[in-house]
């Protein structure tokens, strides 16, 4: 079992930046792929960003790629989003993922543990 919480949510202008934090514990995160999801109000959830257990590949989406970076600590059982140049299109709640042994897919389904998310609003 993994339990997952996220923090570093809030409230941030368009242009702004936020890192949002998962802290894991329980099994070591080490032997997991982690990820980021999202679901805006009225929307499905979706893909954000993952990496794999071995930390050597990393998967975004591309409505963020190249504002967006996924980093993993293992040593701390953490996972980081740094989130930049935000958008009010990134309001959302945003959910850390785990899946045993995996590679960041994009599939929720793949993952078998998750947070209860934390709120991203960004305003224009």
């Amino acid at each position: 079992q993994v339990q997952l919480v996220e923090s570093g949510g809030g409230q941030v202008q368009a242009g702004g930046s936020l890192r949002l934090s998962c802290s894991a514990s329980g099994r070591a995160v080490s032997t997991h792929a982690m990820a980021w999801f999202r679901q805006a109000s009225g929307k499905e959830r979706e893909f954000v960003a993952g990496i794999a257990w071995t930390g050597g590949f990393t998967n975004y989406a591309d409505a963020v790629k190249g504002r967006f970076t996924i980093t993993r600590d293992n040593a701390n059982n953490t996972v980081y989003l740094q989130m930049n140049t935000l958008k009010p299109e990134d309001t959302a709640v945003y959910y850390c993922a785990a899946d045993d042994y995996g590679l960041g897919s994009p599939l929720p389904q793949k993952y078998g543990y998750w947070g209860p998310g934390t709120q991203v609003t960004v305003s224009s």
